[in-house]
C-alpha cells in the first residue's frame, strides 16, 4: 500500500509505502536505487543484511536509514515481515536534517544515530498500531521536524530536479549548466550535498526508472529494443549494461523472474 503525505511535508516525502511478506521460509530481496533515500521500520522481524557459508546471519537493525545505493543491496528475512517505508524526496533527507546526504552515500545507518530520541518513541507506537494510526504517527513526527528547523534555499536543486526528470534522465552537464546558469562544479557539489549522487549519476537513475515504466506499459509487440531508444539508451547493449549496473540483473529477468514489492525491490530467488 502506498500513502501520499500531507501537502505541508511533500517537498520532503515523496510517499509512505506499507509492505508485507508472509512468507516463513528464508526470502532473498534485493534493493536498488530509485533516486531516494528511505526510512524503513521492520515490524514482525528484523531483516538479515547477508548470510555467510556457515550460515551465519547479520541482522539489521529493527529501523535504519539508506542513502543513495551506489548499485544494489541484498536482504533477506527468515520470518513474516511487515515493512513501513519512508521514501524521501531526492533532496528530503537533507532539508529535513541539515546533514550533507552524501554521508548517508551506500550506507545503512541505525535510526537512532540520525534522529532524535523521539524516533524511539515513533519506533514503538508504529509497531503497535494499524497503517491508519501509523500514517497519522508518521504525518505528526515529520510535521514537528519541519517545525523546528527554518527552510533551507532549494532553488538551484529543485531548479536542477526539475529539469532532470522532466528530461527522464537523458541529458547532458552542458545542457544542465545553460538551464540553470550555474557552473558545473557548482551543481556537482550542490548535488552531493543535497542528493547524495553527482546530477549525471541522478539523471542515469532517474532514466533506469522511466526505462522500467516503459517496460511495465509494453504492449505485447513492443521488443526491448524499442524501449531502450525510447528510453534514452544508444542501443540495447548499453541498456542492459547500466541495467545490470544498478540491479544485478538483466532486464528480462527482471520482467519475468522476480516478484515486484515496489519499483526498487524485488524478491529474488538464491
Amino acid at each position: 500500500m502506498q500513502v501520499s503525505p500531507p501537502k505541508e511535508l511533500s517537498p520532503y516525502i515523496k510517499h509512505y509505502l506499507f509492505l508485507d511478506n508472509t512468507e516463513t521460509a528464508v526470502q532473498k530481496f534485493r534493493l536498488f536505487s530509485d533516486g531516494n533515500t528511505g526510512l524503513v521500520f521492520s515490524v514482525k522481524s528484523k531483516l538479515i543484511s547477508g548470510i555467510n557459508k556457515y550460515e551465519i546471519k547479520k541482522y539489521l537493525p529493527a529501523s535504519f536509514l539508506y542513502g543513495q545505493l551506489n548499485g544494489f543491496k541484498d536482504l533477506y528475512s527468515e520470518n513474516e515481515i511487515t515493512l513501513i517505508v519512508v521514501v524521501f524526496q531526492p533532496n528530503g533527507i537533507h532539508q529535513l536534517l541539515g546533514i550533507p546526504a552524501n554521508e548517508f552515500h551506500d550506507a545503512i545507518i541505525p535510526v537512532e544515530d540520525v534522529f532524535d530520541e523521539k524516533i524511539k518513541t515513533l519506533q514503538e507506537n508504529l509497531f503497535q498500531q494499524n497503517n491508519s494510526i501509523r500514517v497519522q504517527l508518521l504525518n505528526s513526527f515529520f510535521k514537528s521536524l519541519i517545525v523546528a528547523k527554518p527552510a533551507s534555499n532549494q532553488f538551484i536543486i529543485n531548479h536542477s530536479l526539475h529539469f532532470i526528470i522532466n528530461s527522464k534522465g537523458h541529458f547532458s552537464i552542458k545542457q544542465l549548466v545553460e538551464y540553470t546558469g550555474y557552473t558545473e562544479r557548482h551543481l556537482e557539489r550542490k548535488f552531493k550535498e543535497c542528493i547524495g549522487l553527482s546530477p549525471k549519476k541522478f539523471g542515469n537513475v532517474v532514466r533506469l526508472h522511466h526505462f522500467l515504466k516503459l517496460l511495465k506499459d509494453k504492449s505485447d509487440d513492443t521488443n526491448l529494443t524499442t524501449i531502450s531508444y525510447d528510453a534514452g539508451f544508444s542501443d540495447q547493449s548499453h541498456l542492459i549494461k547500466e541495467f545490470k549496473k544498478h540491479t544485478g540483473i538483466t532486464p528480462t529477468e527482471y520482467f519475468y523472474n522476480t516478484g515486484k514489492l515496489t519499483n526498487n525491490l524485488i524478491k529474488r530467488t538464491f
